[in-house]
């Protein structure tokens, strides 16, 4: 069964159609990359396949769940979720073991919860595996914009989650930060026993090795979805983002430039 099936999907608001129709189907065995302009509507279908939000009309079945016959509160802990929205809400004095730990109870902030040391074992090892093991005792507020995104990384793996869903992890990283997680991420996609991964961006110099599939979106559309190799293309890449782009590939790295116009 697929992990996440949407059909017809269209959200609607204020009269503006955000997503238009889209149907796309996400299989166990998938590493996806979401690529597209501002606006096209990315982080609204990642808000549902993250069981965020409901569509305006369609279907959507997450997990072998149906959005608007299932709980979503029992069905959102199966799914790991990292977006800028979600960090603006942690309190910057949040200690960094304890915002990964309370992963396992949906909350932000230890209060009542009752930890037990497995729980610390392992909330150590996810941030020791992306490299903040150091950061356990630091208030989240004091870290960097990369430590920042890892932190939450770790946290969004807390659960054992079937399926992960990094909204544009790498925005506002500089070059050293973003290659490390791209590199980290890459790990992830290769591990036959992780989750299946969902990960947006506007650049394809952000997609880490080991992807397997691409959706491409423009204007709440879908322009093409399918195989890395299929999608990721030159006049694909063209049509999505509407201006002449020249795309390269080396080594499972992509990379894009514009096509200057003839002087």
């Amino acid at each position: 069964m697929p992990v996440l099936e949407l059909s017809d999907v269209t959200v609607v608001r204020g009269g503006a159609r955000i997503l238009d129709r889209v149907d796309w189907t996400v299989e166990a065995d998938q590493k996806w990359v979401i690529l597209g302009p501002n606006g096209a509507g990315k982080t609204t279908l990642l808000q549902i396949a993250a069981a965020r939000m409901h569509p305006s009309q369609g279907r959507a079945e997450i997990l072998e769940e149906r959005l608007g016959s299932v709980d979503v509160f029992e069905l959102r802990p199966r799914i790991g979720l990292v977006s800028a929205a979600f960090a603006e809400t942690i309190p910057s004095q949040e200690r960094v073991l304890d915002l990964v730990m309370s992963a396992g109870y949906g909350v932000i902030g230890r209060w009542r919860e009752r930890y037990v040391s497995m729980d610390e074992q392992r909330a150590g090892e996810l941030l020791a595996r992306l490299g903040v093991a150091g950061l356990s005792d630091r208030p989240f507020g004091t870290l960097s914009e990369g430590e920042r995104k890892r932190v939450q990384i770790a946290r969004a793996q807390m659960t054992d989650p079937e399926l992960l869903i990094l909204d544009e992890p790498a925005a506002g990283l500089d070059l050293g930060s973003r290659e490390d997680l791209v590199g980290r991420l890459s790990r992830v996609a290769a591990d036959p026993s992780g989750p299946v991964v969902v990960l947006v961006t506007h650049h394809v110099e952000e997609i880490p090795p080991g992807f397997t599939h691409a959706l491409l979106m423009r204007a709440g559309q879908v322009v093409v979805s399918g195989p890395v190799a299929e999608v990721l293309t030159t006049p694909w890449l063209t049509a999505t983002f509407g201006l002449p782009l020249l795309l390269s590939e080396h080594e499972g790295r992509y990379f894009a430039r514009a096509l200057m116009p003839p002087r």
